[in-house]
């Protein structure tokens, strides 16, 4: 199983805004963001700090429906 990356909110969306995700609402530090297909999450932003592990790994699997592999691998490409 892959090492999940260390994200902040922030850098979470601006993963979630490359693979088509629009932000859709915020309320207070929580950002609703939809995709074309449907897939909807929230993601909390509060400043820098970085999102805990499991609720990464619950965007990850229940919101992206996507294998933690796949992620890893968007997210190398996201990074360059």
């Amino acid at each position: 199983m892959p090492k999940l990356p260390v994200l902040s909110g922030k850098e979470l969306i601006k993963l979630l805004e490359r693979i088509g995700f629009i932000t859709v609402r915020v309320n207070g530090s929580h950002h609703r963001m939809k995709s074309d297909d449907g897939r909807v999450t929230t993601v909390p932003v509060h400043g820098n700090d970085d999102l805990p592990v499991g609720l990464l790994r619950k965007i990850i699997r229940e919101d992206l429906q996507l294998s933690l592999e796949a992620f890893v691998d968007l997210y190398n490409q996201f990074r360059g």
